[in-house]
């Protein structure tokens, strides 16, 4: 019996795509935008919403409140700021 070395392969994807609404412009280079998603209870099977907001980068402060923009997973830039947009 040869022994050998296993290999294994990480085939790196892109990160998945996240759409919501910008709800602050307040900050430098930085948007907080809310992603609302639907969600099923597992017993009562009722579906609720749920929101959960991400602070994004982004450099050209033009979008206003109420923007569309789509995001995605990057590097992290500060404690709480690891998205970066995509486009509007």
């Amino acid at each position: 019996m040869e022994k050998g070395i296993i290999k294994t392969s990480k085939i790196q994807g892109h990160a998945p795509k996240l759409s919501g609404t910008v709800v602050s412009n307040k900050m430098e280079k930085t948007l907080v935008v809310a992603v609302d998603t639907l969600k099923t209870h597992p017993k009562y099977l009722k579906q609720y919403k749920s929101t959960k907001r991400y602070k994004v980068h982004t450099e050209e402060k033009k979008y206003a409140l109420g923007d569309k923009v789509t995001f995605e997973e990057c590097r992290p830039m500060s404690k709480e700021k690891h998205h970066t947009i995509v486009s509007e």
